[in-house]
């Protein structure tokens, strides 16, 4: 009895805490195993995390997430997206949903990212919230949007800035209760075709900065280990990557002292 009052305790705390700021909380195996920097990235799941990364996308692909939050199903959240290159940019449609049945959140996002050269590419993604309170509590629905902006410096350095919610988006009269604005910005460095690092401040502007630091190391053609740190709260991060011909998957964990292990697999297919 014990064990499941402190669980659901840590549900709530974290539930509100997911309410009252909206974490936007970064997608994909790879960026979960190295710190969960993912601004500066460019790849399949930019489509959640730095809408900016899709203008470098080639190929057209689906893919699916999901995190069991410290191994509590009830804080457990899933992911699937889509990504389509056409010769006017790079669209995408994706899904998140956080929670259970009687407390859940659910996102839902169209993106478009398009590249300027070979250097520059910005992206923007139309957002749907909603929030889920069983016993008669209903729904709140908000829309907003996020921006975003990758600037690739030279062939080893590249600079990323993403914005959530930038408008504040108001969800309650009581208290002028609104969607905080997240603000993070990032470098990539990659040292060969073999390591790169990264590195991303994120700034949640109703609470102290996070710091999050990466590395990834492409150890064989197929296999790719990473592994990173983040605080507020300190997190230390792992994982592996599998490339296969036209399938990636992502198995990531994240370890905080007090909550224990929260797991992460991501797979994407590549239709070409």
């Amino acid at each position: 009895m014990k064990i499941k009052t402190y669980l659901y305790f840590i549900f709530l705390l974290f539930s509100i805490s997911s309410w009252a700021t909206n974490d936007n909380n970064p997608i994909g195996g790879k960026v979960a195993g190295m710190g969960y920097a993912g601004v500066t990235l460019s790849d399949f799941w930019s489509v959640s995390n730095n809408q900016a990364g899709l203008g470098f996308v080639k190929n057209t692909a689906a893919g699916i997430y999901y995190e069991n939050r410290f191994l509590v199903k009830e804080l457990s959240s899933k992911s699937a997206a889509f990504v389509l290159p056409t010769q006017s940019g790079v669209f995408g449609v994706s899904m998140n949903y956080f929670g259970y049945n009687k407390y859940n959140e659910t996102k839902v996002g169209l993106a478009y990212g398009k590249s300027f050269g070979q250097k520059i590419s910005a992206g923007i993604q139309l957002d749907y919230l909603n929030t889920h309170i069983a016993d008669n509590y209903g729904n709140k629905g908000a829309v907003t949007f996020e921006i975003g902006i990758l600037s690739k410096l030279s062939k080893s350095l590249s600079i990323g800035a993403h914005v959530f919610n930038p408008i504040r988006v108001k969800v309650a009269d009581y208290n002028d209760e609104r969607i905080a604005t997240i603000i993070k910005l990032g470098l990539m460095y990659n040292f060969s075709n073999k390591i790169i690092v990264i590195a991303e401040a994120e700034k949640n502007i109703s609470y102290k900065p996070v710091y999050k630091a990466g590395i990834e190391y492409h150890i064989i053609k197929e296999i790719y280990l990473r592994t990173g740190i983040a605080t507020n709260p300190t997190l230390n991060t792992f994982g592996i990557g599998i490339e296969l011909k036209k399938i990636k998957i992502d198995f990531a964990s994240s370890f905080n002292q007090t909550f224990g292990y929260s797991p992460q697999i991501s797979m994407v297919y590549n239709f070409n």
